[in-house]
């Protein structure tokens, strides 16, 4: 195992222990992620990019920036730079299944005039999610006469968020999909590798992407019928999550259903929902 003493010795920049707490309590005031001790290489692997754009000698001159004038347009780089956006189409299918088994036949056989039914996926890095969410919905509610349904699809990551908007995927990212969907949802771009495929726009249409910090305010009170929020809650501490399950709760309709990741629970963390399938509960 090469020591911390030698990664340094070899490092192109330099990095202290104070440069990386420094870093993670940057990251925990701005955002609300908290970094445990193993991501100390992955900070410098992130971040090392934009010491190069800016031309400085090490991380401390970096610090300095993030803290001046330029600092707070800079701030977006640095946020984009340690957000992870690990994601896929019908990740964790079982959330998909019952989205269109037991919860969107439930919202359709309510019947309601007029009625906006309300999903956010909100953590959806690169789209995969929330599109996958549309076509769910475009398959199992296609003709229900007086219902709306309208997807919000925000994330931390500007870039992300800006792609995700796009629609456009490499072929490979829709490899897993069943070829009914990908002829269904899909349409291939000639000559615009590597992205070659793009959604179809009924599935676009019932989207609408915004940058959002979960740990600011959130411009979109609710309510929502289902929110999406997947593989996001690792990334905070035990109070920031505990206030983000009650923020859940404040914005979700009576009854309505919160998805959660499989590492990840609202037990011990909130009284106001109840488990009703495999990291799926509904507000109390």
């Amino acid at each position: 195992m090469v020591s911390r003493q030698a990664r340094q010795l070899h490092r192109e920049f330099t990095y202290t222990d104070s440069d990386f707490e420094a870093v993670r309590d940057v990251l925990y005031a701005k955002a609300g992620i908290s970094l445990d001790d193993g991501k100390r290489d992955l900070v410098y692997g992130r971040l090392v990019r934009r010491l190069r754009a800016y031309r400085l000698g090490g991380f401390s001159e970096y610090l300095k920036l993030l803290d001046s004038s330029q600092g707070e347009q800079e701030m977006v780089h640095f946020i984009n730079a340690l957000t992870t956006n690990l994601t896929g189409f019908f990740r964790e299918p079982h959330h998909f299944d019952y989205l269109a088994k037991n919860v969107l036949p439930e919202l359709a056989g309510r019947q309601a005039v007029d009625r906006e039914y309300r999903i956010w996926s909100a953590g959806c890095s690169s789209g995969e999610e929330p599109y996958s969410i549309a076509m769910v919905v475009r398959e199992c509610m296609p003709c229900a006469d007086g219902l709306e349904v309208q997807i919000l699809a925000t994330d931390l990551d500007s870039s992300v968020v800006a792609r995700a908007s796009q629609g456009r995927y490499s072929s490979e990212r829709i490899d897993g999909l069943s070829r009914p969907r990908v002829n269904k949802w899909f349409r291939h771009i000639d000559g615009a590798d590597p992205y070659d495929v793009q959604v179809d726009g009924s599935l676009k249409e019932l989207i609408e992407f915004r940058q959002l910090n979960l740990v600011h305010d959130w411009p979109a009170k609710g309510p929502f019928d289902i929110i999406f929020c997947r593989n996001v809650m690792i990334y905070f501490d035990k109070p920031t999550r505990h206030r983000l399950f009650e923020r859940y709760a404040d914005c979700l309709a009576d009854g309505g259903y919160l998805f959660v990741g499989r590492s990840e629970s609202v037990h011990t963390l909130s009284g106001r929902f109840e488990l009703v399938g495999q990291s799926i509960y509904r507000k109390l």
